[in-house]
């Protein structure tokens, strides 16, 4: 009977811990690429929200709103390519699409775009923008939004980004 209340407990406190990080991160940074090269990444939400809305009332779609779930899920992703130094949905441990998403607290339907060697925000956002699935996923059936980039030493430095929409 303890681990039932352990484990959600436990889970809240691992969410809590990654969503205050995101703060810290993103507000100790000052330049125009705001992440750490230790492969732990930083939050794009909010530079990348205007461009995928602008998108998306151009071809008659709601707008997206800030999922922190979503975001704490693309940080993970993000960070996962960069320590293994990999553009790639499933890397090892966890890379089953819908169990990673579920863990991180991502409402579903969710999907997911990503993308390496951009240098920013826009760069990103147009390299999805120029690919249909990814385009496809942007502008489909889905509520929030979460953006985030990651780089690592030991990678290259080369910047990882991830997106997730969710429903």
């Amino acid at each position: 009977m303890q681990d039932q209340f352990f484990l959600p407990r436990r889970r809240l406190v691992l969410r809590a811990g990654a969503v205050l990080s995101l703060g810290l991160v993103a507000g100790c940074s000052t330049s125009g690429l705001l992440t750490p090269d230790d492969g732990t990444g930083s939050d794009q939400t909010e530079a990348t929200l205007g461009y995928v809305n602008s998108l998306r009332k151009g071809r008659g779609r709601t707008t997206l709103v800030r999922d922190p779930a979503a975001s704490v899920a693309a940080m993970h992703q993000a960070a996962r390519m960069a320590r293994a130094g990999k553009m790639k949905h499933s890397i090892g441990w966890r890379d089953d699409f819908a169990d990673r998403m579920k863990g991180d607290g991502v409402t579903l339907p969710a999907a997911e775009n990503i993308a390496m060697g951009q240098e920013n925000a826009e760069r990103a956002y147009e390299a999805w923008f120029n690919s249909p699935k990814h385009l496809e996923n942007m502008l489909g059936s889905y509520r929030g939004l979460g953006v985030a980039v990651a780089q690592n030493t030991a990678s290259g430095n080369r910047p990882y980004w991830a997106m997730v929409l969710s429903g």
